[in-house]
């Protein structure tokens, strides 16, 4: 089904010219450090694994970027070693040996980016995650530690936790988990993907709200309304007892072929 799906729709909207412009741009901009949120192949197969392997090579450094898999690149139960591999490097958290584990905590800067694999193989028909038991263990033990003022936790996860962002058939099947853990520990934003347009919602933390934002994909034309690409600078301004967050929109304009400045708006990061 995906192939087909490849074959008649997606191939004609997701192109390789709107990625070149996205490298090029973001050359351009020189951000500190670059988070892709899964969905990298179409199918999973290795051969995709490769390209995407090349095309990170050329984004940065395995220390400038950050990567979480996506449930187009978990498509089927793919070995390890023929699939996640490639990638290693971007996906391993600092303190970890074993890439296969997650959360993957890296520590950049004043943040704490902590990556998340909520992207198992799905039925046929359905597009779920779940980050399951022993993830969601580690999670709450690691934002469980004492709150640094001067640092600030982005989680990165593929499936958005809010219940009002996809569908019951791409949900994250154990959201309410999450949440939970969100409710009580906090984090200071969540960037997901998965819904591949533009989103912006709130989670409970345990004093303030907690922003969840997803983003078109990366490599859209925008035939359908919403659906262009974009991608967000995050700009961290330290203020009292935490952080404020300058977004800047820059999104596909296709006559010229580029990325340009869209819009910024400003948010207060989560606990």
């Amino acid at each position: 089904m995906g192939y087909l799906s490849w074959q008649l729709k997606r191939r004609h909207e997701h192109r390789p010219e709107v990625l070149e412009a996205l490298q090029r741009d973001l050359k351009t901009q020189d951000p500190d450090h670059i988070a892709v949120t899964g969905d990298l192949t179409q199918l999973g197969l290795p051969s995709e694994y490769l390209q995407a392997a090349d095309w990170l090579a050329r984004l940065g450094r395995p220390e400038q970027v950050t990567v979480i898999p996506g449930n187009h690149d978990r498509y089927i139960a793919t070995r390890w070693e023929e699939s996640l591999k490639f990638w290693e490097p971007y996906l391993l958290g600092d303190h970890r040996a074993n890439p296969r584990i997650f959360p993957a905590l890296r520590r950049r800067g004043p943040i704490d980016l902590i990556g998340i694999d909520s992207a198992p193989p799905s039925a046929p028909f359905l597009a779920t995650g779940t980050i399951g038991r022993t993830q969601l263990k580690s999670l709450s033990t690691l934002l469980g530690r004492p709150p640094d003022p001067d640092r600030c936790r982005i989680l990165l996860i593929h499936h958005p936790p809010h219940p009002e962002a996809v569908k019951h058939r791409k949900r994250l099947t154990d959201a309410a988990a999450l949440n939970d853990i969100l409710r009580q520990h906090g984090s200071g934003l969540i960037l997901h993907g998965h819904s591949h347009y533009w989103q912006l919602h709130w989670l409970p933390g345990p004093s303030k709200p907690i922003p969840v934002i997803g983003i078109p994909s990366a490599s859209a034309r925008g035939r359908k309304r919403g659906y262009r690409a974009r991608y967000h600078l995050y700009h961290l301004i330290p203020r009292t007892g935490g952080f404020e967050i300058e977004v800047e929109i820059r999104g596909y304009c296709t006559p010229t072929g580029c990325f340009h400045h869209e819009g910024r708006f400003r948010l207060d990061a989560g606990d």
